[in-house]
Formats: structure tokens, C-alpha cells, sequence
């Protein structure tokens, strides 16, 4: 439990300490009990002076806002599985102080009129930082390029196609020269879809058992492969998105071995379930990248581990029942993730395959880096005041039915977990509770 605790009331800015809390900061490599300050929205050293308040954070991480890379808000279109408000109250529920929300909206974030729509119901309604990410090709059609430059100074973050690959390689190529050209990033959502169109689920025995067309993970694999030869080629960054097998993380580790400016993101969800859970509810477990084999989730664990993985997305895809109710083949792919992420990772700190610098690193530091968000992911002197409250070891179950986003499907319900966000800020200010 946080105890706040108002010590004056003085008019101008208040001076806020968060007392006795476990201070994560990968940025700085930092781990240790220690006080944090506050004020004007920002970090600051301690002043030597009585705070206004004082917030009591022992036992208690405070981390760097969590910063997801990969979110679906839905809006504008899709307002009936989520908007900007209900979208970024969940994400700020999870711990994030900010999202990067995908442009596989209706219409889709290809012109600055749509990125402007999406800033300004940000500005209005959201409860964290949206970073939109706009789409790479005109209605995501995989054939003209968008603006990139009128796109970034709407303030676009980065370019994807995502819900769909970069269709072709000259179309990448093109992209990737573009983006190189700007100081853009490329995101690519990897997937040939010629081997993937009608499939369900992975291709392997569970999928054969449950009569499910299968999406085979060599899919994956062989957009991977032109990815990173592509960047490699033309000596420019590239992300991938929600990577999902073992051979997926041998070439990303095997470019990054030779030089290539590749990162790469892996999903809570791959990271604990596999193709398992199809078994309990195909419909729920549906999602793509799908679900995979425990061989290939243990390749993702080891991967965030080492490093080959850079950073933790949600991929956030929230439906509504009805939606998730259809049969297998009818039901739209996707997991709403935002409010379950955290708690999802502990396990991995809970089995001491990371340490909680890493996860924190991986949920925060490392996203920043990849956008090049400097100042972000960070709880440095100077830097605005987007922080993270965590209770590690607050155990409970998920239950989607208290979650704040729209979007209740998860196959991770009933499941037991460890770890919940207490309070999270943005620019100083509570944006949950």
C-alpha cells in the first residue's frame, strides 16, 4: 500500500519525495533503496528542503514510465473495442506513460490529417503520452509510400504497415532508403502471407488436433531473413515487431553478430503461453504472431535474456466478446495485454531468468532507445517526471472483468500471478489511481 502523506501547502509548484522505494533505473544501471524527487513535472536532486509531500514507497519499485512500443487504440474506427480514453487509462493502469498506437485504424494513419486527429483525442482524453506510429504505405495497400516527412513533422514516431508486413521488397527497400534518408525507423509486423493467408494458429500439432488451419513459423522466418539482409544491404535501421520463434531469434542475433542495426520486440503473451492454450479456448488464444511451441518460447525467454531481444511490446489487440465469441476461424486475431503485461513478465523475474533491472529495462529503457526518445526511460536528475510504482509481490489473479480497457479478451484469465502497478505519472502528475 503507498501512504501520501501532505506535509505543507504551499502555493507554487509542490515538492514531492517518494520515500524508501527500490530505485530501478537501467538507464543508469541503478538498483537500490533510496529516495526520489520531484517537481515542476520533473526529476530533481534531493533540494535539501521539507517536501510538500511525501510518498511512502517501502517495500515498493519505482521505476521509469513503461513505454510500450506496440499498441492498438483503434480509434479512429474501431471505437467499439477501444478509443484514446479507454485505451490509455488501461495502459496507465499497466504502468505506461506512454504508447505507440498503430496505424491499422479506419481510415488509416497514412495522411498528417489522421495523425492530427489522433494527437488532439490524445490531448483531450488520454490518461499517457501517444506516440503515433503512421503507416509506411497509402491505406496500408503495400504500393505507394506515404509522406514520410509530412508524416514526422505531424509528429509521427516511426512507420509500420503493421497488421500486415511491408508487402514487397522493393516497397521495403524503398522505405528503408526514405526512413535512412529522414533519421526514420522502419517497424515491420514480419509474416510472408502467401504461406499464412488462411491459417489460424501455429502449424503443429495442437493446431492438426483441433482441425485448425496452421501459420507455419518458417512465415515468420523468411520476412525476418529479407528484413534484416535488406538493412544489412543498405546500412539502415530496421525493428521488428512481436517476434515469435526460435529461428526468428537465430537471425536477429546472427545480423546483430554481424553488424546489422536490427532491434527486435517479443510479446508478454509468447514470452509465458504457447499453442497450448489453444486447447482451453482457440478463439481467445488466437493471435498473430501465433502462439507457439514451449521450444520456441524458451528461445524468446533466452533471447530477452541475452539481449538478442531488445525490448517487451504488448501488442495490445483488444476485441469485444461478441467479436471473440465466433468460431476459430471466424474470430479476429488479437490479446488485449496492456493491464496484464507487468504482472505477466514477473514470472520471468520470479524463475531468475532476468534480473528486475532487465525487465524494467526491457519495458522502458529499451523501448525509449529504439525511438530515440532521449529523456524517456529514464529517472535521471532533469528528466520529466513519468514514473512507475510497483508492488512485486502483490499476488493475485487475472481477472479482465476489473480491467479498464474494452477489450477483455485475454486466455490468461484465472491465471496467478505476482506484481501490480500501485500509482503511475506523467510529467509528475497521477494518471492512475
Amino acid at each position: 500500500m503507498v501512504v501520501v502523506v501532505v506535509v505543507v501547502a504551499d502555493e507554487g509548484d509542490v515538492l514531492t519525495r517518494i520515500s524508501g522505494g527500490r530505485v530501478i533505473d537501467p538507464a543508469r544501471g541503478l538498483d537500490e533503496v533510496r529516495d526520489l524527487w520531484f517537481e515542476d513535472g520533473r526529476v530533481v536532486e534531493s533540494p535539501g528542503t521539507a517536501p510538500d509531500e511525501v510518498i511512502d514507497a517501502s517495500g515498493l519499485w519505482v521505476v521509469p514510465g513503461l513505454i510500450d512500443l506496440h499498441v492498438h487504440l483503434r480509434e479512429p474506427g474501431g471505437e467499439h473495442k477501444e478509443d484514446i480514453g479507454s485505451g490509455t487509462t488501461a495502459a496507465a493502469a499497466g504502468g505506461f506513460t506512454a504508447v505507440c498506437a498503430m496505424p491499422n485504424t479506419s481510415p488509416a494513419d497514412d495522411d498528417p490529417a489522421v495523425l492530427e486527429l489522433i494527437l488532439r483525442r490524445a490531448a483531450e482524453v488520454g490518461r499517457c503520452r501517444v506516440w503515433p506510429v503512421a503507416a509506411v504505405t497509402r491505406a496500408r495497400a503495400g504500393r505507394e509510400l506515404t509522406d514520410f516527412e509530412a508524416l514526422l513533422a505531424a509528429g509521427a514516431v516511426a512507420f509500420s504497415d503493421d497488421g500486415s508486413p511491408v508487402a514487397t521488397a522493393d516497397i521495403l527497400r524503398r522505405a528503408l532508403i526514405r526512413a535512412g534518408e529522414l533519421g526514420a525507423l522502419i517497424m515491420d509486423h514480419p509474416e510472408e502471407i502467401a504461406l499464412t493467408r488462411s491459417g489460424v494458429a501455429h502449424d503443429g500439432d495442437v493446431a492438426a488436433r483441433l482441425g485448425l488451419a496452421g501459420m507455419p513459423a518458417v512465415a515468420e522466418e523468411l520476412c525476418v531473413a529479407r528484413d534484416v539482409l535488406l538493412a544489412e544491404h543498405l546500412g539502415v535501421r530496421i525493428h521488428l515487431q512481436h517476434i515469435s520463434t526460435a529461428g526468428a531469434v537465430r537471425l536477429v542475433a546472427d545480423a546483430k553478430a554481424r553488424g546489422v542495426r536490427v532491434t527486435a520486440e517479443v510479446t508478454p503473451h509468447h514470452l509465458v503461453g504457447t499453442d497450448e492454450l489453444l486447447e482451453v479456448d482457440p478463439a481467445l488464444a488466437k493471435v498473430n504472431p501465433p502462439l507457439r511451441t514451449a521450444r520456441d518460447r524458451d528461445a524468446l525467454r533466452q533471447g530477452l535474456a541475452d539481449g538478442t531481444i531488445d525490448a517487451i511490446a504488448t501488442d495490445h489487440a483488444p476485441h469485444s466478446a461478441e467479436e471473440k465469441a465466433r468460431s476459430p476461424a471466424e474470430a479476429p486475431f488479437g490479446i488485449s495485454g496492456l493491464e496484464a503485461a507487468l504482472p505477466l513478465c514477473m514470472e520471468l523475474v520470479e524463475t531468475g531468468l532476468i534480473t528486475p533491472l532487465r525487465l524494467i529495462d526491457a519495458l522502458s529503457t529499451a523501448p525509449a532507445r529504439v525511438l530515440g526518445k532521449r529523456g524517456h526511460g529514464s529517472l535521471a536528475h532533469g528528466v520529466e517526471a513519468d514514473m512507475t510504482i510497483i508492488d512485486p509481490r502483490h499476488v493475485h489473479r487475472i481477472d479482465p472483468a476489473r480491467w479498464l480497457s474494452r477489450g477483455r479478451n485475454t486466455p490468461f484469465a484465472s491465471r496467478v500471478v505476482r506484481g501490480r502497478v500501485v500509482r503511475t505519472f506523467v510529467r509528475g502528475e497521477p494518471s492512475f489511481p
